[in-house]
């Protein structure tokens, strides 16, 4: 079992940057891959970005390569997202998720509450 909470979040002007963290609770932290996802209002959750367990592998969405970067500190059980050069459609409810670390919603086994990001113009 694993347990998250995200902190982080914020109203942020565009252009500027925000680092969500999300600490976990649990002793199988680094076996998991970790990934960063986003709701916007009437959208479908999507895919941000995915770590392996060791950290050593990374994918990004198109839209957010090169702007976020994820990591993670296993000794800490805690995944960042650092989300710089930040655009009004960045805004969103970000959830971080632990599993399999795909690109699909269905293949993450726990989820956080999230964390509200507004970017504004």
């Amino acid at each position: 079992q694993v347990q998250l909470v995200e902190s982080g979040g914020g109203l942020v002007q565009a252009g500027g940057s925000l680092r969500l963290s999300c600490a976990a609770s649990g002793r199988t932290f680094s076996s998991y891959a970790m990934g960063w996802f986003r709701q916007a209002p009437g959208k479908e959750r999507e895919f941000v970005a995915a770590i392996s367990w060791s950290g050593g592998s990374t994918y990004y969405a198109d839209s957010v390569k090169g702007r976020f970067t994820i990591s993670r500190d296993n000794a800490k059980n805690t995944v960042y997202l650092q989300m710089n050069s930040l655009k009004p459609e960045d805004t969103a409810v970000y959830y971080c998720a632990a599993g399999l670390g795909s690109y699909y919603v269905t293949e993450y086994d726990y989820w956080g509450q999230g964390t509200q990001v507004t970017v504004s113009s």
